[in-house]
């Protein structure tokens, strides 16, 4: 080759890898490629007879050296064939207990082995767990168990847990119908007699790929929990692709996955059944902890972890320590990273992969971001140029009511109004029909709301996200905003109808609006209610006793932060159900927004500071000191 092809051949490859820089092409055909496989895999699977993750669980057993280490916890570790014995016994023993293949088994758990011995049990039995949050306590935990049409349910032996469903018990026995296993040292005992003898085929014989492997509870949009069940060939696809994606591999010298976060979550609780479907060894945390969180890591040998976005943070905010870089973490994989602590969690603690993906309970939209250096860092998923063509006109950002919070709607003609990606708005995603969804658990009225209709024309119709993204020129997706009344405060999603429901149950509120409020220095946002209090009770309104009625009846990430006295002259915008919640959160608790504000100038602001006992008056000394991160919530 004479000089002048070779410097022609080497601008060609230099054009090439820049164009492909640009628009992603071989990052899009690699995922293709992983789609597809996943696909294949599955349909494989079901021609065999073998499409259950019990199944999948059995194979890997078979699969594993005998001294392979399957689950991993500070209370005991078990190999791949000792969890199988385990999980075995717990299926005996739910049987022999009224669980039904065609009956989901509440689990009221904790993160411990245990959990994953009867998730398991319930695979093999045909059924599947509903995944219960274990600080729920009063009509929320009843609605929940309700609602999962379970006659089985599986209580943790922390002292915590059984006194909540003690305090339902008569309810949950004769409402309900539902026989309840305390998971203690006695019944353990019992279990662990069962000989481990394999549980019936016959069992699993009616599954397929919409039979559900987990319930899992998402306060959605607005109201009370509900329960969207994850059917088999989306949890198998999920796994599947994302295990290939970031290249994890099983076996005696593959990777550990820590997972602390709360295995009744979709984050925590679909990874865990990956983990079991495809070998890759799980390491138990009970509960995430900022100063034991490196020590477990080191003591599992994970090469992995699973996180919310506030756990960065948190593990950021400890102080530098010479073993940051201590351990074969290589990977950490969840959803809610922010752009502010990705790149400095990454340089500190040495983490150089990040697998961000964004998905809702429901699963119709999903992102991924595969972040392996700076390009993809920040975004919670990436679509190169082909994806961008392909999802045009099925990934759509559309105009807000932001007095409504509902999509708007032309005066004229009613349809929506499409918004440039860059700009972004509620995510819809268009479909054929409502199958796409396989809809709430045993909740069609709330199963409906999910969708629009004749949103651009007749007759078209579109799944609603209730979340708002954009997505920038050059393919990298960014989160804005969880829309409608629920927030994410701590990791965990915030009713505010339940919030409220509990506030007006106390002596002489009249009416509570809930909403959440950003705070300097927080993540999520922050629970406040907006109460009104006749004028004649308000000097004598026990805030001490408020308090304590909150924390009875509600999880503790749900108790209000913040306050917000109702002005006489603002009563009525409660008690005609119009309540502009959207100027309540522009204004937020900064003092000043709300003196000069339009929801209520007259409003007073309380607080609970940080270990408080009880509500205190909150103005600008105290906001100052949470602009300065002198107080954290």
């Amino acid at each position: 080759m004479d000089l002048g092809t070779a410097t022609v051949a080497g601008a060609a490859v230099a054009a090439a890898a820049y164009i492909d820089g640009k628009l992603q092409i071989r990052k899009d055909l690699r995922d293709l490629w992983n789609v597809k496989r996943a696909q294949f895999e599955w349909n494989r699977a079901v021609k065999k007879g073998e499409p259950s993750l019990w199944s999948q669980f059995e194979k890997q057993v078979q699969r594993l050296p005998s001294s392979t280490t399957c689950l991993w916890s500070k209370t005991g570790t078990y190999t791949w064939s000792e969890t199988r014995a385990q999980a075995c016994r717990y299926a005996e023993f739910l049987s022999t207990h009224g669980a039904q293949s065609n009956k989901p088994v509440a689990i009221y758990l904790q993160n411990s082995p245990e959990f994953m011995f009867s998730m398991l049990a319930t695979w093999a039995l045909g059924t599947a767990p509903a995944m219960i949050n274990y600080n729920l306590s009063g009509d929320a935990l009843l609605h929940c168990l309700k609602i999962s049409s379970s006659k089985v349910l599986v209580v943790d032996e922390d002292a915590g847990c059984r006194q909540r469903v003690e305090d339902v018990r008569d309810r949950i026995e004769q409402e309900l119908g539902m026989q309840i296993i305390i998971l203690d040292s006695s019944t353990k005992a019992t279990i662990a007699a069962i000989s481990p003898k394999p549980v019936d085929a016959r069992y699993r014989e009616h599954v397929d790929g919409e039979t559900p492997v987990c319930l899992i509870y998402t306060s959605g949009t607005t109201g009370l929990p509900k329960a969207s069940h994850f059917h088999l060939e989306r949890i198998w696809f999920l796994g599947d692709y994302r295990r290939r994606l970031t290249n994890q591999t099983s076996g005696p010298n593959g990777d550990v996955f820590y997972n602390c976060m709360p295995l009744y979550h979709g984050t925590g609780g679909v990874l865990a059944a990956g983990c079991m479907a495809s070998g890759l060894t799980l390491a138990i945390g009970r509960k995430f902890s900022t100063s034991g969180f490196w020590d477990e890591i080191r003591e599992s040998g994970a090469t992995a972890f699973v996180y919310v976005g506030e756990t960065a943070r948190y593990l950021l905010s400890a102080p530098p320590s010479s073993r940051d870089k201590d351990h074969k973490v290589r990977l950490m994989h969840g959803n809610g990273m922010r752009p502010d602590v990705w790149r400095k969690f990454q340089e500190r603690f040495g983490v150089t992969d990040v697998m961000e993906f964004f998905n809702s309970t429901e699963g119709v939209f999903t992102l991924n971001n595969y972040s392996r250096n700076d390009h993809y860092a920040d975004a919670v998923g990436h679509h190169g140029a082909i994806f961008r063509t392909v999802f045009h006109k099925t990934y759509v950002p559309v105009k807000l009511d932001y007095e409504t919070g509902e999509i708007w709607r032309h005066p004229k003609t009613g349809f929506a109004q499409r918004q440039p990606y860059e700009e972004g708005g509620e995510m819809l995603v268009k479909v054929e029909d409502e199958n796409v969804f396989k809809g709430y658990w045993n909740a069609p009225e709330a199963t409906a709301k999910k969708y629009a209709r004749d949103v651009f024309e007749k007759g078209d119709l579109y799944y609603r996200s209730g979340d708002a993204l954009r997505r920038d020129r050059d393919g990298k997706w960014f989160f804005m905003d969880r829309l409608g009344d629920t927030f994410r405060w701590k990791g965990e999603n915030c009713s505010t109808t339940e919030v409220a429901e509990c506030l007006g149950r106390f002596p002489s509120i009249q009416e509570a609006s809930v909403y959440g409020v950003e705070v300097p220095g927080h993540d999520g946002k922050a629970c406040c209610a907006a109460v009104y209090i006749e004028p004649q009770d308000r000097a004598s309104f026990d805030f001490k006793a408020f308090l304590n009625h909150n924390q009875k009846l509600l999880p503790k990430y749900a108790v209000p932060l913040f306050l917000r006295f109702v002005s006489d002259d603002q009563a009525h915008t409660m008690h005609n159900n119009k309540q502009n919640k959207t100027q309540l959160r522009r204004e937020g608790v900064d003092p000043a927004k709300v003196a000069n504000g339009q929801a209520g100038s007259k409003d007073v602001l309380y607080w609970l500071q940080p270990k408080g006992t009880t509500y205190e008056p909150f103005g600008e000394t105290e906001w100052k000191r949470i602009v300065a991160g002198k107080a954290k919530l």
